[in-house]
Parts: C-alpha cells; structure tokens; sequence
C-alpha cells in the first residue's frame, strides 16, 4: 500500500500519474477489469488516447480544503470558477470545475463514470454533491470526449471514484481554521462496508458533514483598499434633467456656506447631518466622516465598501451514499445507489444595501426634507414637483441569501455476460432531482419604502418614527417597526430533474495478430426538466438592487446511439511494442435542436514497454442546455467601475471615452441615445454599476469543437532505483470552438457602442451593440440587454508537463527514507475570444479578470521526505504574471496587472498502523496577501488569490 502511494506522489501535494502508469499497475495487481476515463471499453491493456490526470482522495484532504472545487483548482488544467466560497448576492454558491477556462458548462462531471444531478439550468453539477466518505480518486481526460460521453464534454470529463465495497468501518475528520482563527473548517465522514449472503452480495454506507465558516472582508486590512462606492450612507439629490434647481439658488446656497466658485445644478448633492448640503464631486462643503469606512477620493465624497466584502461564503452539507451489488450468477449482478445531499450556502450582498435600478420618488409634503434642499427644490421650473434620492440603507440589516440544496439520485442496474466470448454488458436507469429554495433575508420592498416616503408625517403613523433618508445619521437610525415594515423575506423555488436510461455492450470483435479488436456499443436516453418560481416581490420587482426574475419552465430528451473501437495494429516488434488506432461515434438527437454528430480517432503507439506515444483528433458537439434555450428574463449586476480610472459609463465626462480623441463623436452618440442637451456636459453616473437583463433563445443552434492532442507519457522500464521511480506525461492541445452560445458581455457591448475598440468608427447609434443599452429620461443608463446567442469562437492551445519522481534513499546510497519531488506546469499558448461570427479573435491569454483568468503559466510543484509511516513535503502553487484584461477590452485605458503570484504549503501525515492515520498542514505559509485586480469591484478574485491568509489544518482517519 505504501509502495503504491509512493509511485502516486505528483500534482496535488502527492498524487499524478498518467494513465498509462494506472492501467500498468492495476493489471499487474490482478484485477479483473479496468475502466479508464475517457473510454466505453474496459480492459487491462487499453489505455485512454487523451492525457489523464489522477488525483487520489489523500492528496485532496492534503489541501486542507473543505469543498473539492478549492483542491482541484490548483492543478494547472483547471481556472477558477464558481466556488462555494466566493459566489454572492444571491448567485447560488454552486461549486465547479472549470477545464481550460472553457466554461463550466462545457466539461462533464461524472461519479464513477455516470452523470450526475444538475445543479442549475446552466447544466452545470455542484460538486458539494459528492460524498468526502467513499470518495478514492479524481480522474480528468483534458480534452474533448462528446462521442464517449456525450454533449457537455467539449473541453474534458471530470469522473470522481468511489471507493470500491470494501468490510469494515473508515472514519475521517478534519479540522481547519486561519491564523487569526476566524475561518474555521471541520469535514467529517464514516463509511461501512460489509457482505452478505456468502459474500454474493456487498454494501457500502456512508455519511459525511462538513461546515465551513464566513468570512468577511472587515477580518482583512487588504479589503480597507478596495475602490470605494459613490453610493453613501448621507444620501444624495438626484437632480432631474428637465427640472434643475436654477444654477443662481445653487450658487447663492452653496456661498452662504463659504464655498467660492461655480457647483453645478446637475452634479449629485449630498445631505449632511447639520441640514446643510454638500457636492458629492468636488466635495464643496462635505462635512461628513472621512475615517471609519468614508473618504474623499479624487476630489469625490466615497464610501468605502470592502469590509463589506463576502471573502468566503458560510457552508454546511450533510450527505449519505450507498450502493450494493448482488450477484445472482457468476454472470448477473444487481447493482443500485443511493444518493441523497443536503446542503447550505449563505451569500450576502454586503452591510448596506444600495437603490438600484428605479430609485424611488419623494414628494415635497415630506416633512423630512431639509430647509436648503427645500430652498433649491422651490427654484425650479416646477417646484412641486417630485424629486429622486439615491443613498445606501445603512439603518438595515445586510441582505443576505440562504441557498438551500435537496438533492437525491436514485439508480438501479444489470449487469453481465453475454453468450458471446468475452463480452459484457451493463443497463442502467436513473433518476435525480434537485429542489432549491432561495431565501434572500432583509430584502427591501421598494413599495414600503416608497409609501414611508410619501406619508405626510414621514412614514409614522405607518411605523415608529418613519423613514428619514436625509443625512448619515438620520439613515442610519431606523427603528426595529419600521425595518420589519421595510423588510421582507423573498422565497424563491427553482426544481430540476433528470431521468437517464443507458446500456453498453464491449468486448472483442475478433482476433488480429497483434490482438483482440474489442468494440463498446451504447443507447442511452436522457430528459431533463426545470421550472422556477420566483417570490412575487421579486417577479414584480419591488425588491430594492434585485432585478425582475420571471417564472420559467422547460424541458428537452436526449436519444443517444454510440460505438467505441480499438484496433491492434502491430505489436511485439522492434520499436512497436504494440501500436493501436481507434475511433468513437456517437449521435445524438435533441427535441430541441435536432441531431449533431460527434466522431474521433485516435492512435496510440508504444515503442518500448513503458513509453506511449498518443495522439487524436475530437469533434464534440455541445448543444444549448435548459437556461439558454428557456430562461425568462433574469438580471445580474454588470459592475463597470468609475471613470476615469475605469471603463465606467463612457457618457459620463470623466471617461476617457469623452476626454480623448473620439470625444466629441461619443458626445454626439450620447445626445443621439437621449441624454438631454441640458446635462450632456456635466453628465456624471451616479454609482460603479448598472443592470444586466438576460433571455434564453429557442432558435439556438449547437456548438461545435474540434480537438487535437499529441503527446507522450513514460515511466521507465528500468530496475535502476534512480529512474524506476519516475513518471512524465507531456501533452499538446489545441481546442476551438465554432458558434459558442454565450451572452453579450455588458463591458464588450460598452467598448464596441462607443468605439472604445475601434468596432463602431461611425459612431453609429443603430449600432448592434448600441441597440443594447437603454437609457432613462435623465440620459441615466438603466440596462444592458445580454442574450443568449451563437456568437463567436473560442481557441485555446497549449502544454501540459506532469513530471514525478521517487527514490528510496537506501538504494541510491544516501541513507534511510524515500524522496519524492512533483511537478505539473500548464503552459497556455494562446486563449482567443471572436465576440461576433466574422469579427477578429482577441487574444486574451495572459489576462486576468474577476472569474476569469488566463494566465501563461501556471505551476503546483512538491518537494518532500518520508521515512516509516512519516512523510513531509513542501508544496508550490505558482501562477505568471498577468494583464488586466481591459488590456483588451479598453486597451487605451487598461488597468494595473497582476503580478506573478507564488503560495507555499507544508504539508505532513503519519501512519501509527494500518488503523490510525494522523496529517497536518500549514496553508500559505508565508501569509501572502490577496493581489489587486483593477477590474474588479471587489479589487481581489478570491477564487485565485487567497484572501483568507496563514491557515492549519489538521485530519484523523481510522479505519478497521
């Protein structure tokens, strides 16, 4: 068992091998039958065309993380995605993986090798579903594998391993927590094996929990940095376009203040607590804080708002797992699981709610109103007019989100032999279901708002002391009547199911020289069905900074037919110790979008034992899953920072969309789009953000990738204890993908309106991307539109290295104990985006972005010693500097890049005796601080760089 975990050691802390390695070792020790990721065809000898990466579960709990996601994403293959951790305002806390940094829709996650439940209409699977307990190891094909699996598989499979049965009980727990002990982890788990019936038949049960603490950002010093919010707690006077204060009442107030000089009508103006008024630009007679979360940045009143950051998300998941077989025959087993997770995340939007989209009105009978304001109100055109307000609920609890996640799956199987020599077969059928209820605490009901600012005496006689929006002190003392009166909590429901039938036959065909050629066939058939409800509120959109969510429904089936070859074509000659060509095809046919074709071949050639040279070429097909074919209309938040220092508006003056060469044709744009005359020399956007408004589309058309790999993997055939221990892989890739079903970024449809890119010469208002943007009465933008559309391409191409090597001191004449040293290194030539079919790909390899990161290089490397049951190594996680990626995006006003960034961790365990097993490890050794992103609105990816700091974490496992 030692000696096999040794020649593991790679990758993650210990464990990376190539296939080539797995299949070797396996057929050596005896077993019966091997199944490779990557392939319908289980045989001792046949090894997948496709680089594999392994990792076994010891390596993962070597991590000291709690959620898989966190683990897998150090190995070079992988790019952040959604995290349990770092997902917010409501967006689910799904955790999953992301191959090549395709997207987590465009790679295949199975549980031994069958699909598991969806976890949104993305098609996307939390990963929180698989079960600590009975978890072995994680095998990842890095490419694409449609016609052996299916649709989803464009950019690789990820296939988790359960245990195999196995009599007996194993137990495992695992405390964690940070530095500064404000991040504590605690996973636990227990399975038992046992048999029946004169060992015909076998059980397996296990249950697991795991609970993770919050994290915010007020626990970390870097997060006092993060850009700040023009939305403030003191409230500002959102002047109307069509009905300014006259500029003589503004001059006349703001001088009998002491201020000198010209505040313009239009600019946003601030409450402070004494009744008087300030200018939040400029900041003329600010008489507010400027410590304790407020600033005066450029010249600009700001509130600070990264100690409200959600660093990490709360997370507690309670599983169970079982499975059995019974063999009726020596040749008909019946198989079954169960699988049943029931999981939290609380996400949180931060401590102070903003007004977003519609911002309420408040009449002129509201007694609250201060004497100035009432003052410049009284100069206008239409003095009894309404009035809007902008401002941050700082007298409300945070709204936060429970996403609470039921889901089971329920499988029942045969499996045999066939008359045939040889041949086996399996027939599966399965069920799942998802049911999600989404509970956003301490929302604000904008009604209730809006009746408490219409009320004559301010709100009172509808609850104690009514609602004063005016001044940071009046805002932020909200009586406990009046937030339940402002409050609610919004319950949504969102139910996914998934039925699935399939059956493979394998096995040989007939005899070649060189061997058997052994044929898989496969029918499956696949239906999926989703619907959501929304709480009224939210339907109706009375729910303050959550844009509308309408009920939606859909659903689609899936027949699909399948056949897998492998032919020997030579072997046992010189320089050909056994050379093999194989082929997949598969077709699939979807109610939605018809029948699409995916195909492969493949070569694999072995010139000495213990070297194999690989190669193929994949079409995969991935057709347009539930939520871009039938979501209704969803909103999102499309953050674009403030200006000048990013995108932002770029009607807004201080854009350099305005200042520089183009600006006098981006004003004329901005007029043409409806910003009054009045305002377009003054025009400011008032906060960092605006709305995005997302469909799905039905008239969708699948995507397609063709891929190619060639590479080599070795372990030397060699009784040397210098090389003997040595395992390599080295593969190239090349992915690209045609018609990707995406939505419109807001950013690029920002760039491409006003020319920021070059794409809009004419300035054209008719422009496509213009026709995306819709502005308010005041020139305000309210939305930006982001469908779902086939638009462009993908390209990706690159390296992957996987390097390990093992000795035993003793033979190599250095002394007692083994050393081990580890390396996976992901070099990625190129990472290409075609935003629109017959536009130019841009190249965004070496970028870095909140949620999406490209770099150049990325390293996990792990060095260490061990002697008895003791080991102990250091691990490198390293990651190349990168651009920002308004280097593309705006390369005439790009942000600051990130630099390169290196993690180390120690990492140690100690075997007492077969039973008890002990580990420890330190993460981030160095305490490295999270990196600055400039188009972030976080200023950090949490997903990438660690925010939380110097952590331990120590594990117990017993088994008997």
């Amino acid at each position: 068992m030692k000696q096999r975990r040794w020649r593991l050691v790679a990758g993650l802390a210990a464990t990376t091998v190539v296939s080539t390695a797995l299949a070797q070792e396996q057929a050596a020790s005896g077993l019966e039958e091997v199944v490779v990721t990557g392939s319908l065809i289980s045989d001792p000898n046949h090894v997948a065309p496709s680089p594999i990466v392994i990792a076994d579960a010891e390596a993962l709990k070597e991590t000291g993380a709690v959620t898989l996601e966190a683990a897998l994403n150090q190995l070079p293959q992988f790019s952040p995605s959604g995290t349990a951790g770092n997902g917010g305002q409501g967006t689910g806390g799904h955790a999953t993986v992301n191959l090549r940094g395709l997207g987590s829709n465009r790679n295949l996650v199975l549980l031994d090798g069958r699909r598991l439940p969806l976890a949104d209409i993305s098609g996307n699977v939390d990963i929180n579903l698989i079960p600590d307990a009975i978890l072995s190891s994680v095998q990842t094909i890095t490419g694409g594998a449609s016609a052996v699996y299916g649709s989803d598989a464009m950019s690789g499979v990820v296939n988790f391993i359960t245990l195999p049965h196995f009599e007996g009980i194993r137990t495992d727990v695992q405390y964690g927590n940070s530095e500064r002990g404000d991040y504590e982890q605690i996973t636990s788990s227990a399975a038992f094996g046992t048999s029946f019936a004169d060992s015909r038949g076998q059980a397996l049960l296990s249950i697991g929990y795991s609970t993770r603490e919050g994290l915010n950002g007020d626990k970390r010093d870097f997060f006092d940095l993060v850009t700040p919010s023009s939305f403030i707690g003191q409230g500002t006077f959102v002047p109307s376009a069509t009905n300014l204060p006259s500029q003589a009442a503004v001059n006349s107030l703001f001088a009998s203040y002491g201020v000198s000089g010209t505040v313009g009508n239009t600019l946003n103006l601030g409450f402070n607590d004494d009744g008087t008024l300030f200018s939040q630009t400029g900041a003329r007679n600010y008489r507010g804080p400027t410590d304790g979360g407020y600033a005066i940045i450029a010249g600009n009143v700001r509130m600070p708002v990264g100690p409200q950051t959600v660093i990490q998300n709360p997370l507690d998941r309670t599983s169970i797992y079982t499975k059995f077989d019974y063999d009726f025959t020596d040749n008909l087993t019946l198989y079954g699981q169960f699988m049943h997770v029931d999981s939290e995340v609380t996400t949180s939007s931060g401590g102070s709610l903003t007004q977003f989209g519609t911002l309420t009105s408040i009449p002129i009978t509201n007694p609250f109103i201060p004497a100035d304001l009432r003052t410049l109100l009284a100069s206008r055109s239409e003095p009894n007019a309404r009035f809007t307000w902008n401002g941050r609920y700082v007298g409300l609890p945070a709204k936060s989100w429970d996403e609470h996640y039921d889901t089971s799956q329920y499988l029942i199987g045969m499996k045999g032999t066939l008359p045939f020599e040889s041949w086996t077969w399996d027939l599966y059928g399965s069920y799942d279901d998802t049911n999600h209820l989404q509970s956003n605490y301490n929302a604000v009901l904008k009604s209730q708002v809006q009746n408490l600012l219409n009320a004559p005496d301010g709100g009172n006689s509808l609850c104690a002391g009514g609602f004063n929006p005016f001044g940071l002190t009046n805002s932020s003392n909200i009586s406990p009547q009046c937030r339940a009166y402002m409050t609610t909590t919004a319950k949504s429901t969102e139910v996914l199911t998934q039925t699935n039938f399939q059956g493979v036959a394998q096995g040989d065909l007939f005899s070649m020289p060189a061997g058997e050629v052994k044929l898989a066939l496969l029918a499956s058939h696949r239906k999926n069905t989703y619907r959501y409800s929304p709480d009224s509120q939210l339907a109706s959109q009375n729910i303050e900074a959550v844009i509308a969510s309408l009920p939606s429904q859909g659903k689609y089936d899936v027949t699909e037919y399948a056949a897998q070859i492998d032919v020997p074509i030579l072997a046992d000659l010189p320089l050909i110790d056994r050379l093999n060509v194989g082929a997949a095809f598969r077709r699939s046919d979807y109610s939605t979008s018809g029948s699409v074709d995916s195909y492969e071949g493949d070569l694999k050639w072995t010139p000495t034992p213990g070297l194999l040279i690989r190669g193929g070429y994949q079409r995969a097909v991935r057709a347009p899953n539930i939520g871009e074919l039938f979501a209704a209309d969803s909103g999102s938040q499309i953050a674009f920072g403030t200006p000048p220092a990013s995108i932002g508006d770029p009607c807004d003056v201080r854009s350099t969309a305005r200042t520089g060469a183009g600006g006098a044709n981006v004003r004329s744009l901005c007029l043409a789009q409806g910003i009054p005359t009045s305002v377009i020399d003054n025009y400011t956007f008032p906060t960092t953000a605006t709305a995005g408004l997302t469909r799905g589309n039905r008239d969708l058309d699948p995507e397609t990738a063709d891929t190619y790999n060639v590479g080599f993997s070795w372990q030397p055939n060699s009784q040397s204890p210098w090389v003997s221990g040595i395992t390599l892989s080295v593969d190239y890739y090349d992915i690209s993908i045609k018609d990707v079903i995406s939505i419109v970024p807001g950013l690029t449809a920002l760039s491409k309106c006003y020319n920021l890119d070059g794409s809009n010469p004419g300035y054209d208002p008719n422009n496509s991307f213009c026709a995306l943007l819709t502005r308010d009465a005041n020139g305000l933008l309210q939305v930006i539109r982001t469908p779902y559309l086939n638009l462009g391409g993908l390209e990706t191409s690159g390296i992957d290295v996987q390097f390990a090597w093992s000795a035993d001191l003793s033979e190599i004449g250095f002394g007692t104990g083994r050393v081990f040293f580890s390396t996976g290194v992901g070099y990625s030539k190129n990472f290409s985006i075609q935003t629109l079919p017959e536009t130019p790909f841009q190249e965004y390899g070496g970028t870095n972005t909140i949620g999406a990161s490209y770099p150049e290089y990325k390293a996990l490397t792990s060095v260490g010693y061990g002697i008895g049951g003791a080991s102990v190594s250091v691990r490198w996680r390293y990651q190349h500097a990168m651009d920002d990626v308004t280097s593309v995006t705006t390369p005439a006003n790009p942000g600051i890049g990130v630099p390169a960034y290196n993690l180390y961790d120690l990492v140690g365990s100690y075997e007492f005796n077969d039973q008890w097993q002990i580990r420890l490890g330190i993460t981030n050794l160095t305490d490295k601080d999270s990196v600055f992103v400039s188009s972030s609105q976080t200023s950090t990816d949490t997903s990438v760089f660690d925010a939380v700091g110097r952590s331990y974490y120590l594990g117990l496992r017993f088994s008997m």
